[in-house]
């Protein structure tokens, strides 16, 4: 269990604790993954090893998941987002989601069928997708994009504050 994260009560479901990264390219495409035997694409990431912090567990997925091999000090807090699980039926998901910038090349490993990069205009069609009824896409993926905290340059957000400050 996360702390701070209430799961006492009789109506909770299972929780899975994991940690995300939002891998973007200066051009603001944003890489997602989809694991062996899955249907959804959701962002890089995985779950805790005992006594893991969610950054290490960040680092080390993004390494065997993707080759991308990144210093820790390099992503950046998004923040903590509670979401349906993709893949497992009666669970939630308790994510510790990190942002990094990076044009190192990805290669799917480990567990990763396939690895796919959404334009900013893929993106903001992801954005407007309700969480129950988002396949191909997890319910995490659609959440952190609509939430747009971390749109780059020529993104739906940066497009927004244009039209504001005219």
């Amino acid at each position: 269990m996360i702390e701070g994260v209430d799961h006492q009560d009789s109506t909770s479901l299972r929780v899975i604790s994991v940690s995300a990264v939002v891998v973007r390219r200066p051009d603001g495409s944003v890489v997602t993954v989809r694991k062996k035997g899955t249907d959804r694409f959701m962002l890089p990431g995985g779950k805790w090893e005992p006594g893991e912090a969610p950054l290490d567990c960040a680092v080390r997925e993004l390494d065997e998941e993707l080759g991308v091999p990144l210093a820790p000090e390099r992503l950046t807090p998004l923040g903590r987002f509670d979401t349906a699980a993709a893949n497992e039926p009666g669970f939630r998901l308790v994510s510790e989601v990190f942002t990094v910038e990076t044009d190192l090349p990805v290669e799917p490993r480990a567990e990763i069928a396939e690895a796919r990069w959404l334009t900013p205009t893929e993106l903001r069609t992801v954005a407007v997708l309700r969480e129950d009824e988002c396949a191909p896409w997890a319910p995490l993926l659609v959440r952190v994009v609509r939430e747009g905290l971390w749109w780059g340059r020529g993104s739906e957000s940066d497009d927004r504050d244009e039209r504001e400050e005219q």
